[in-house]
């Protein structure tokens, strides 16, 4: 039987001997080879790579947690009811992250139309069909701060509201009125508007209209599963192929019970609705599942100290070429793990930060990397264990070869 987040929390803390059952390869989740397989790829002409970059949906998101794929597996031998599953797994997810309710959805984008629809709708399937063409007797605005309005927030359009766009508190207060439905916030974005989470929340329920918080890309840290309902958002949505390592066209939308189940309404199999493309497959849904319970029993402080240790690896190689500064930090919010920018005195290195990328997908293995025209940006904890090293050795190659010419 699955506990609830907090007495895990609490077990964990108890049990010292927990970590010494993770190991590097258990912690980065390796995937199993393909000695003996099909090489999938290689017949259909694709290179794969080590991901240096991070969880970009271009780079394919995440690997999976072995627990996930055995689950995924599982679950493609035989058939199940959907909406009997997502009710059960719903139920699991809430217990063990600690919310009134908790659905999968198919990503994050997918959380945030179908959590928005449930405001919109209720209980009401009818409403439901008439989503985005027709919004009679339904509620039509949202309010989000300029600061937050990204390519993202376009999973709230796909519901035919009209997006209103402010920038100060005295601006959220005036905009609120009788077709006021929702009030969105980007985590991601926090510190860079002037409404921040305290204030946003205090205006929410001031007017009591339904508030929520995109956090695709935040976890770690795991606490972020249960901080941002435990703060007040009545309905929270995260990626589930990024930090939680699920599979990655799957999400989750936390929160109120009510609005989880209009919500539901929206999202297949009913075949009427916006939401009806949003499918997602019994094996993902299981998936997601195992992998939140996971997630959070994960030894975080040895994923951690993993990711440090890689980081400074990559950093101290590249420092051995003369003319290369690096800058390792966190990242405040999204993508809250141990980052690398390594950028260099391009009078002695003769080769920019782009063509440093290119050279490094181009070669053998590729190495996929991030960054603008001034550094070269990695991260690690999309790797497999043991990667690090082929990254700081071929970084550590680019940089010195191309300072000698």
């Amino acid at each position: 039987m699955l506990v609830s987040r907090r007495d895990l929390i609490k077990q964990l803390s108890t049990l010292p001997l927990l970590g010494g059952m993770f190991t590097a390869g258990a912690i980065t989740q390796r995937m199993p080879g393909l000695t003996g397989r099909r090489d999938y790829y290689k017949e259909l002409g694709l290179r794969n790579f080590i991901n240096a970059a991070g969880t970009y949906t271009a780079l394919t998101g995440c690997l999976m947690t072995e627990e996930a794929v055995e689950a995924y597996n599982y679950a493609a031998g035989q058939y199940v009811a959907l909406d009997e599953l997502q009710d059960k797994v719903g139920e699991r997810l809430a217990e063990l992250i600690g919310c009134e309710a908790a659905t999968v959805t198919c990503g994050a984008f997918s959380a945030i139309t179908l959590g928005l629809a449930g405001v919109l709708t209720g209980d009401d399937p009818k409403k439901a069909a008439r989503i985005p063409y027709d919004l009679t007797g339904m509620k039509s605005e949202v309010i989000l701060q300029k600061s937050h309005s990204i390519g993202y927030s376009h999973a709230l359009k796909n519901c035919g509201v009209k997006i209103i766009e402010v920038e100060t508190v005295g601006e959220l207060e005036n905009a609120i009125n009788e077709n006021t439905a929702m009030l969105w916030f980007l985590n991601a974005h926090n510190f860079r508007g002037k409404i921040q989470y305290k204030e946003f929340i205090e205006v929410g329920k001031k007017f009591n209209i339904p508030m929520m918080n995109d956090c695709a890309a935040d976890v770690p840290p795991v606490e972020n599963l249960w901080k941002y309902t435990d703060m007040g958002f009545d309905l929270v949505c995260f990626s589930g192929g990024k930090g939680l390592r699920g599979p990655q066209s799957c999400g989750l939308l936390l929160g109120k019970k009510e609005l989880i189940r209009g919500a539901r309404l929206s999202a297949p199999p009913r075949g009427d609705t916006v939401g009806r493309g949003m499918k997602v497959n019994k094996e993902e849904v299981l998936a997601m599942l195992i992998a939140v319970e996971t997630y959070i029993n994960r030894d975080h402080d040895a994923e951690w100290k993993l990711w440090d240790s890689q980081i400074k690896l990559i950093s101290n190689s590249a420092l051995e070429v003369d003319g290369v500064e690096t800058d390792i930090h966190v990242p405040e919010i999204a993508n809250h793990v141990p980052s690398l920018n390594i950028s260099w005195d391009q009078s002695k290195i003769k080769i920019t930060p782009n063509e440093a990328r290119q050279a490094l997908r181009a070669g053998h293995p590729s190495i996929e990397t991030v960054g603008g025209d001034k550094s070269v940006n990695i991260t690690t904890w999309m790797m497999n264990a043991g990667e690090e090293r082929i990254v700081a050795r071929r970084v550590k190659e680019i940089l010195m070869e191309s300072s000698k010419t």
